[in-house]
């Protein structure tokens, strides 16, 4: 279950909690951070596991798609981010349509991506999907529980939920919601 923060309570982000409403994760967004498209998964107890930032620059800003990064946090890395993923989502009317596309980094399972969402996060009513088109992740509302402020997602066995809460924390910012300024 993920129930979104209001940004002036606790600085927005969300909150994902088991079938037994124990915390697992905690996604910070900028009202935390104090920056824009950075965003923050933590485990239950608080400890930072990925940081996710959307790419800049001058090559980024001419391209018809965003590309956002994921970074495993490990302390015994010496310190260093690790790329584990890359999220690529259209931003022009050029691409518009066009799906939004996950690469696992360094190494690729498929040849152009790995991980695909089909639906509308707006809705709460999305699906990621692998390369064979197995489903990993499903997203819907919560029929009896406010609005779009909670939703579940279920995750299939095998996959790294920090990994897809990662992906859903990515495109809450996308979509403008809890985890963006």
């Amino acid at each position: 279950m993920i129930r979104r923060r209001p940004i002036v309570v606790n600085g927005g982000g969300f909150v994902v909690t088991d079938l037994s409403h124990n915390v697992v994760f905690v996604i910070d967004g900028c009202g935390i951070l104090g920056s824009k498209e950075e965003l923050m998964v933590k485990d239950g107890e608080g400890e930072p596991i990925l940081f996710i930032s959307k790419k800049g620059g001058i090559v980024q800003a001419l391209s018809t798609r965003n590309k956002w990064n994921g970074y495993l946090i490990d302390y015994q890395y010496q310190g260093k981010d690790k790329l584990v993923f890359s999220l690529t989502d259209p931003k022009s009317c050029i691409a518009q349509g066009a799906p939004i596309r996950i690469h696992i980094e360094p190494q690729r399972h498929c040849k152009n991506w790995d991980f695909e969402i089909s639906g509308s996060f707006a809705d709460r009513d999305c699906t990621i999907v692998d390369c064979t088109r197995k489903i990993v992740a499903q997203m819907g509302r919560k029929e009896h529980i406010g609005g779009k402020d909670f939703y579940h997602v279920e995750v299939q066995s095998g996959y790294d939920q920090a990994f897809i809460i990662g992906v859903m924390a990515i495109l809450d910012n996308i979509y403008g919601e809890s985890t963006r300024c």
